[in-house]
């Protein structure tokens, strides 16, 4: 399958709620440039990576699974991550400090919000001359394929929300699974391989265990292409100073199919069950022994469901 890789310029906009950004970044306005890559041709699917990972954590075998079924796919780094755009200068936000706020009821911000993750998708689609696209996000991607939803409906053909969340604090998980997404960064690339593979074997179901060798080799290509652990803590707040969603999902008229492992650690299937629910039509499919990863051993049921839910979508349309 061929692989055509290419960089996108946004231009710069101010946040869509200035009241929940910090005020330097109201006043910078940053332009953000996406590193990304599509194959395939067909309906257009934007592929939504989760909080501090790159568009290589797509793999191409599943990527190559969905073009197969006469998809465009399109993956992309996040701002603050990989070969994208690096929002250094806002620096490291108090994570617990936000944590502890929110708790309260208390107002949080951030240097960015995932209105503004969302608003890069839809500069993406811009960039492309996408009128319409269909969005597949898991875990912080599913919350920004959300957000664009419910803020840019007309531009959405479809979503796809992978072991993601309404935003709502209730959905907790588990303690292992949230000591490893926050524990110590890895010193260089020599442990880089060992560092992950604890994190994926943490958050792995019981059914579909990690493949080791992608693991180690992914987390070296990752590494070398640009892990920024300030900016996973820009997304994080960026997690947090955002409202939940499930009031707001009720407006959402594009079609959307829920995802979700039901043995998911880090985001529980509680949280999957509460999307669906809470967005008109949605259609839930949980796979069993699944946890918060996937790896080739779940390629074929993901990747017939997702071309199954986006050809449908664009039938009905």
């Amino acid at each position: 399958m061929t692989v055509r890789p290419f960089r996108l310029q946004l231009p710069a906009s101010p946040p869509r709620r200035p009241d929940r950004v910090t005020r330097d970044a109201l006043l910078a306005r940053i332009p953000i440039e996406l590193e990304c890559d599509e194959r395939g041709a067909g309906h257009p699917v934007i592929l939504i990576m989760g909080i501090g990972t790159q568009l290589i954590h797509w793999p191409d075998a599943f990527c190559d699974g969905l073009a197969a079924q006469g998809l465009r796919v399109i993956r992309f780094d996040n701002r603050d991550v990989g070969k994208s755009t690096w929002l250094s200068a806002f620096g490291k936000p108090e994570i617990r400090s936000m944590i502890v706020r929110s708790a309260l009821g208390l107002g949080t911000t951030a240097p960015y919000l995932l209105s503004d993750m969302a608003g890069d998708v839809i500069g993406l689609m811009d960039g492309l001359g996408l009128k319409t696209a269909h969005l597949v996000g898991i875990s912080m991607g599913g919350m920004i394929a959300q957000t664009a939803a419910i803020e840019h409906g007309a531009r959405i053909a479809s979503i796809t929300s992978m072991n993601s969340t309404t935003g709502e604090k209730r959905y907790v998980g588990q303690p292992r699974a949230l000591a490893a997404l926050f524990s110590g960064r890895p010193t260089g690339r020599a442990d880089v391989g060992d560092y992950v593979m604890k994190i994926m074997t943490t958050l792995s179901g019981p059914l579909y265990p990690p493949d080791e060798a992608e693991v180690r080799a992914r987390a070296v290509e990752a590494w070398d292409r640009g892990t920024n652990p300030s900016g996973f803590l820009r997304q994080m707040a960026a997690i947090i100073a955002s409202e939940q969603r499930r009031t707001l999902l009720s407006s959402v008229r594009s079609p959307a199919l829920v995802l979700h492992g039901a043995d998911d650690p880090l985001i529980p299937l509680a949280a999957g069950r509460a999307t669906a629910a809470a967005i008109p039509g949605a259609r839930l499919h949980v796979i069993d022994g699944l946890g918060h990863v996937f790896p080739r051993s779940a390629d074929r049921e993901l990747i017939t469901a997702i071309a199954g839910h986006v050809h449908e979508a664009a039938r009905r349309a």
